[in-house]
């Protein structure tokens, strides 16, 4: 192993401030020998030490932490090398990247190597089942599809099973900037009968964005395509939590975030939609949005935050709401407390939304709605740590106001429920999260006691399971 290593090593002589007639410090290493020069020139940089300081020990094999010490030292020189030599030594970080773990030199800061490009990615396996809901009486209080009297159909059969992929690429431009690009195949089910090349079938950008750290370290810019979670990552993500155009600002510390920002959402009906011959239907929603959450905790309590959030909705034409607009909202807030202790979390997530007053009363339920969220969850299901699991129990509680006049939920949430259990809905749901392997994640979640606020008919009760694989 010590020939393997050191042979990458000699290549990135360049790394150090190294000297040709330095001194051999080594009484084993005879200047006629065919190492020699790499020798004294890595001892010089100070990525080797030898024995005792005195022998270098050429013959004898070096443990892996041996060698994990010796990429350290060269990583510390990287901003002194070429691109190739770059390349070289990240390639033996990632070799040697738990000895490196365990001796100090974190992942996340291999991870920013200057130069260093990362492909990261998931892949997700996922089967639904929902029954039938309860044929509708009166659809003047609850929407349905046009085709159907029920609040839901079926999904069962070849509908159930779907299946989803993702790539990242990650790029450290610098010590300050990030550049990601990520694509997705969006969910594609098995009851597809359109051949692969078909245009449906056409993966699509779901990240794009440069992230610029500046301000020492407190502050973060972010432009471009990125994931829009409403909450800030730590709600529930009822409305919305999916892909997003738009800037982003925001300043952190160790018990404080502030983040602002304006943009326009890019999946679900808050998109927009065309029909065939590319006419609008109906405009897509911009946003501005503003959000405070404070962090506290500490001990069995580490890691709680509490936090609120506001939204400012304009339709793509204008502030002016059209018929075709299934979106009617002004604006929205929202606000969250998720408290840890010890290995159990609870979160509680209420948002009222403000319909605008050109709003068709049939739409949005007429009035302005509300969503309560609450969850508690005991465990954590880590995808680096096999045979980590989590279980959870959840009740949420929403208004009818969140479905367009075909009973379509109008957002992207960023939850698992399905359309027709997330408006005018009481429901409850339980899961289990379970890392059967180092990166690979089953899934499973169960609706149930699930009934309409508004109205006499009730939804299907939803299982879902999912296969969910990292790297």
């Amino acid at each position: 192993m010590k020939t393997k290593v050191l042979a990458a090593l000699a290549a990135t002589m360049a790394v150090g401030a190294t000297c040709a007639f330095a001194a051999n410090p080594f009484v084993d290493v005879p200047s006629d020998s065919w190492a020699y020069k790499s020798v004294v020139e890595l001892a010089d940089a100070g990525i080797i030490q030898g024995v005792d300081g005195q022998y270098f020990q050429g013959n004898r094999n070096i443990t892996r932490y041996e060698a994990a010490e010796m990429v350290a030292k060269a990583m510390a020189h990287m901003d002194k090398a070429s691109v190739e030599q770059r390349a070289l030594i990240n390639k033996l970080a990632d070799e040697y990247a738990d000895e490196l773990n365990n001796l100090g030199v974190r992942v996340s800061a291999l991870e920013n190597r200057v130069g260093n490009v990362k492909l990261t990615g998931d892949a997700r396996i996922r089967y639904i089942h929902q029954s039938e809901g309860d044929r509708v009486k009166d659809k003047a209080k609850q929407q349905v599809a046009k085709d159907t009297d029920v609040v839901n159909k079926a999904t069962k059969n070849d509908d159930s099973w779907s299946y989803r992929v993702r790539v990242r690429a990650n790029a450290q431009v610098n010590d300050r900037t990030k550049v990601t690009y990520g694509i997705s195949s969006d969910n594609k089910t098995f009851s597809d009968n359109a051949q692969a090349s078909d245009e449906k079938n056409d993966i699509y950008t779901d990240l794009a964005n440069v992230d610029y750290n500046f301000g020492g370290n407190n502050w973060d810019l972010l432009v471009g395509r990125y994931e829009y979670d409403m909450g800030n990552g730590h709600g529930y993500g009822f409305l919305y939590g999916d892909t997003f155009d738009g800037a982003q600002l925001k300043y952190q510390n160790d018990k404080f975030a502030a983040t602002a920002g304006y943009g326009k959402f890019k999946v679900g009906d808050m998109a927009g939609e065309l029909d065939k011959d590319g006419k609008t239907i109906h405009d897509g929603v911009k946003t501005g949005y503003g959000e405070l959450d404070g962090f506290f905790g500490g001990g069995r309590a580490a890691g709680s935050a509490v936090g609120v959030y506001y939204n400012d909705y304009t339709v793509g034409g204008g502030s002016v709401r059209t018929d075709k607009d299934s979106f009617r909202f002004d604006d929205s807030w929202g606000a969250y407390a998720s408290v840890n202790f010890g290995k159990w979390n609870a979160l509680a997530n209420y948002e009222k939304y403000n319909s605008s007053k050109d709003s068709d009363s049939n739409i949005n339920g007429g009035n302005d709605p509300e969503v309560w969220v609450g969850r508690l969850t005991y465990g954590a299901a880590n995808f680096a740590t096999p045979k980590s699991w989590d279980a959870w129990v959840e009740y949420l509680n929403a208004d009818n106001g969140f479905a367009d006049a075909d009973g379509n939920f109008i957002g992207s949430t960023y939850g698992w429920r399905a359309d027709s259990l997330l408006n005018n809905v009481k429901s409850w749901g339980v899961g289990v999260d379970y890392t059967f392997a180092k990166n690979a994640q089953f899934q499973i979640m169960q609706s149930f006691a699930t009934s309409a606020k508004d109205g006499n008919a009730d939804p299907g009760e939803e299982t879902r399971a999912q296969f969910v694989f990292v790297f």
